[in-house]
Parts: structure tokens; sequence; C-alpha cells
């Protein structure tokens, strides 16, 4: 007996093993090779929009991801430093080999985790409680609970033109008898399908055919920790061509021979991340398409065509790869593919992550509708930590909208629910401004410490910063000038008018085109690089940070009503039929997840609102 078992090696499994055992539980991860563990079957990035921010936010919280990410990355980039900060967000292209090694070895380091090379094939479950699991070996591991994490390896199968074989990714086996063990206890499951481009040897690739994409020169990370991050000079670029008109053509040729279009396909696949194939039916009118072309690893000899994720038979994809500029003469060193798979359906979880149908269930990552490795690796942190103050018989640790792009994915799983592999994105958070790449720390490391996965030593550092912050912000506001100050000839080459009275240089920054940085030379002191970009932010967006924050606090207070878990919805007059529905199949633990119910109206939320009132 064990008191947790994580099933899956991928980057959820990964994620919740190590919170479990950090957490002072003892910890199985099952995971079919050892050497597989946090593998990049497709894109070898970690980050991107809203994704990258989901990272700082694992870090944030005493996760791993970050940590690895910057130990491993390419290549490092901010991403629209031209626009606001609530959408800046950082990506690395990673080393995918490197990446593995990291967390195989910290895993391998972790107190109070044993790593198991072995199948499970069933959940067992008494009286609706889960006790462990099923090996492939016919033995039961017995346990307290049980966490799911097994990604896009569920009665999966690989397509390719018209053939399909039963496989996980990158050949690995296939678990059939999981998921039938999951339907065989009432939790519902349906296909998605998921696919990822061809590998092209680097050296066949005329890359002065290409345009560069260097990353930023500048220091920028992940994790909060992180101190050192590959020079500028020794990071590798990426690469940007285009589709033509040779490659559209060649592509609806052959549309009947992709498994996508041939009827193979059963699976709803990525509505923001469609095969090149899908791309040309659906945006009819675009006269070309961008692939990035991207390094794999500095110990591989393949390029990754991102963009171009197809299920064409394998000599369609060859005409089709080179048709593209810059790889007319390239030599294919591994085929593009789909795969369809099992997952749950999302509705059927708590907030927690835990099953609404067997206790002591929990699941996480591509299992529960998603895509993407981070917010796999966000559910799986979560997920780890609920199971662990599930065991320990403390609430439910579950954020809101407004404090984490984490609170945004699992509120829209568990409210919404999904039919399409699930993105995540900027547009879906409706406090972006409010979670930031900056201040990640200030939302969530002091909870990540009152849970027991920040130490002391980091917990000190956090409270200097924020200190820092405090301290910089008050000499902004005490530190002023006069219209005879030296700041005049400053203030004039940004094309400022000359000041007739006196203001302080927290005024100042609020200008456009001016910054603590540009100022130090009229400023009594110098604080960390990163002390004032969080505070210039706070300083320049005030107005709008002011707002979002007194619209979030009228969501606390939607959250705070909590409704009844045995309200019967079907018994309330006047709630609409769709409504009634809706709220017994999700039964939200509060008014405000209510409110949030596809199909739910807000006249809905009123005849709630007065029942619950008739109940005092």
């Amino acid at each position: 007996m064990v008191d947790i078992i994580v099933v899956g090696g991928g980057h959820a499994g990964v994620e919740a093993a190590l919170a479990c055992a950090r957490l002072k539980k003892s910890t199985i991860l099952y995971t079919l090779h050892t050497d597989m563990i946090a593998s990049m079957p497709c894109n070898p990035s970690v980050g991107g929009p809203a994704k990258g921010i989901v990272v700082r936010e694992i870090d944030a919280l005493g996760g791993e991801m970050g940590k690895a990410a910057d130990a491993t990355a390419l290549q490092f980039k901010m991403l629209n430093t031209t626009k606001g900060p609530g959408v800046q967000c950082l990506r690395v292209q990673s080393d995918k080999l490197l990446y593995k090694q990291y967390m195989k070895e910290t895993l391998l380091k972790q107190d109070r985790l044993e790593i198991k090379e072995m199948m499970v094939e069933e959940i067992v479950v008494e009286n609706g409680v889960v006790k462990g699991v099923k090996q492939s070996d016919g033995r039961i591991q017995e346990s307290r609970a049980v966490i799911l994490t097994s990604g896009t390896f569920m009665a999966s199968s690989v397509l390719v033109g018209h053939s399909v074989v039963s496989s996980g990714p990158e050949g690995e086996p296939t678990t059939n008898r999981l998921s039938a063990s999951l339907r065989a206890h009432g939790i519902a499951t349906f296909r998605l399908k998921t696919g990822t481009p061809a590998r092209v040897r680097s050296d066949s690739i005329d890359f002065s055919k290409t345009e560069l994409q260097p990353g930023t020169n500048a220091f920028v990370s992940f994790s909060y920790e992180t101190k050192n991050i590959r020079s500028f000079d020794k990071q590798l670029p990426c690469y940007l061509t285009y589709t033509n008109t040779k490659t559209h053509q060649i592509i609806l040729d052959h549309l009947q021979d992709s498994a996508m279009y041939s009827g193979l396909v059963k699976g709803v696949g990525p509505r923001y991340c469609p095969s090149i194939e899908d791309k040309l039916v659906r945006f009819a009118d675009k006269e070309r398409h961008q692939i990035f072309l991207e390094p794999e690893s500095e110990s591989l000899p393949t390029t990754y065509v991102q963009g171009f994720s197809t299920s064409m038979p394998h000599d369609v994809q060859e005409q089709m790869l080179k048709s593209l500029p810059g790889l007319e003469n390239c030599v294919i060193e591994k085929y593009a593919y789909a795969i369809e798979y099992d997952a749950i359906d999302p509705l059927q979880m708590k907030p927690s992550l835990e099953s609404k149908i067997v206790e002591n269930l929990f699941t996480a990552g591509q299992i529960n509708g998603t895509s993407g490795y981070e917010e796999a690796a966000g559910q799986g942190l979560l997920a780890g930590i609920n199971a662990v103050l599930k065991m320990d018989g403390e609430d439910a640790f579950v954020l809101r909208r407004d404090e984490a792009y984490l609170g945004v994915l699992i509120d829209d799983l568990v409210t919404k629910g999904t039919k399409e592999p699930y993105r995540l994105l900027t547009s879906r958070a409706e406090y972006r401004l409010l979670l930031r790449h900056d201040n990640a720390d200030e939302r969530l490391t002091p909870q990540g410490y009152a849970i027991g996965l920040i130490s002391e030593e980091r917990y000190r550092m956090f409270k200097q910063k924020q200190a820092d912050i405090r301290s910089c912000r008050d000499m902004l506001i005490q530190t002023r000038f006069t219209p005879k100050s030296e700041i005049q000839t400053y203030l004039s080459e940004l094309g400022f008018e000359p000041l007739k009275e006196g203001v302080s240089a927290l005024d100042l920054i609020k200008r456009p085109g001016v910054s603590i940085q540009s100022m130090h030379a009229y400023l009594p002191k110098q604080f960390d690089e990163e002390v004032e970009k969080r505070l210039e932010i706070e300083i320049k967006y005030e107005g709008y940070i002011t707002k979002a924050k007194r619209d979030a606090a009228h969501l606390r207070q939607m959250e705070q009503r909590v409704l009844p878990e045995d309200l019967n919805y079907e018994e309330i007059p006047h709630l609409s039929l769709e409504a009634k529905q809706k709220l017994n199949q999700i039964k939200p633990k509060t008014m405000g997840q209510a409110s949030r119910v596809s199909g739910v109206n807000p006249a809905d939320i009123a005849v709630l609102a007065v029942y619950l009132k008739s109940l005092r």
C-alpha cells in the first residue's frame, strides 16, 4: 500500500508525482519507459501565448517545469513585446533530449518516489472509491489515491493515409483496457485527435531561402530561481518559411488520401493547431501559411517543421515538404502522423480535478481533453496538491479565474467542458491584465509556501522582492523635480513640454516613453531590473488594473455564495429547462461557477438567487 499512484510519466505525471512526494506522501509513478519520461513527441518547446504564463505559475507554486525549461533551452524568446503586458509571454525552444534527462534525474533523486516501468490496465474501485490499480502482469498495487495522467495513450491509434495502427506516440504501446475500465465504473470517454509534423535532416535544408528568427537578447526566464541562462550568442536560431500555390495544389489533389478526409479519423482535432490540410480547407482564401523550422536538440540532426502537421501518406508528405522554399532537397527523418485517443468528459471532474464519480481518483493532462505540455503540467501539479490535501482531510486548493491562468483553464474544463482538444488562450482570461508574466510570484508564491512546495529560502527572497517594490515606489513618490531640474533636458529629448511646476518621479513614469531605467541618472537609487519593470507596469496601467481588480472583487462575491451540494435544480420553479439540465449535470460549487455554465443565462441566475434566499 502506498499513499498515491500516478499513472503516466508525461508532463502532467511528472508534476503530480513530484508534488505528492515533496508533500511527504509515498508515491509510485508508472511509466512505460523511464527514458521516455517528460518526452516531447510534438513541438520541442515550452511556453508561448498564455502557456508561457502558465509555466511561470507552475514555478510560482513550486513546480518543476520552469526550471527544466530554463536549464535545457536552445533559445529564449519574449513574445508580444510591442503589445500590452497582459499578453506578453516567454517561449523557449527546448533541447528535447536534455529536457527528458533533466526531468528523469529530478524524479530519480526525489525522496518517497518510486518509478515503475509497467503498464497499468485497470483502476481498482470498491464501493465508489478507488483502491489502486491493476498492472499488466495481473498484480494489484493498492493506494489511497490514484492520479491518471495517461496523455494520448488510452486506446490510441496512429493514422497515416489509409492505414491505422494501434500505437501510442513515437511507436510506444497503447492500453485499450484502461479506458474500458473507466467506462465500466461509470466514467464517460470520447475520442480526440491530434497530430505532429515531419522531422527533416537539418543539413538538407537551405536556410538561405528562409527568414531568420532569432531569440531575445536579454535575461528572461520561466523560473524565479533561475540565475543563469544560455548566453544569446550560443542560442540556436529558428527560421520561417511559407507554403505556396504549389504546396496547396499538392494537398488539395490528395485530400482524400489524408486520414482526416478519407473517413478514418473519428475523433475531433484541435481547432487552434489544425493539420495543414485542414488549414487549407478552413482558410481557403489564404495564399500562404507560416511554417517555422525549429531545432529539436543539439544532439540530433533534425529540424521540426512547425505548422505542417498532416496525416497524408508518406509519398505525398515528401511532395508537400519539397514544395516549401528551402526544403526542395530535404531528407525526411521521421514522417508526420495523426493520433486518436480516448479522453474523459471533463464535466465529470470537480474543480479539484477529483472525479465526481469515483472518489479519490484524480485526472490531469490530455486525458481531461486539453492540449499542450504546459496545460498538462499545470493540471498535474494541482491534481497532486489536491490528492494530498484530500488525504489529509483539508479543503481543496482551487484557483479563481482572477488568480491564475490555471484557474481559467480548470474552470473552463469543469464548467463548460470541451468537445475538442482544449487550448489555453489569452482571450479566455477576462482578467488577463491581472494575470501577467511578471507578477505570477506575487499571485501564487504565498499559496505555494502555505501548501509546502516553496522553501523558506525562496519565500524569504520573495518577501524581500516585495519589500523592494514598495521601497522603489516610495522613492519615486518622494523624488520630485522642479522646472529648474536637469531632467528638463531628458524630457525635451522625448518631445515633452518643459515642466511648469513640481512633479514626482512617479508621475513622470506615467508618461509614454518614460521608464525607471532611463531615469536612473536622476534618481537617488537603483533597484533590481525585475523590480523596476514590475513596478513600472503597475504605475503605467494603474487605472486599468484598478478596474480589473474591482471587477474581480465582484466575481469573488459570486464565488463566495456556495451552492448546496444536494440542490435539485429540477425542483426550482421558473428556471429554464436547459438550465435545470445543465446545472444538475455539472453541480456547480458556487453561484459564480453556475453563472458560467453554458446554457445558463442571467435570468436563470436571478431565479436561482431568489430561490436560495427563500431557503434561509
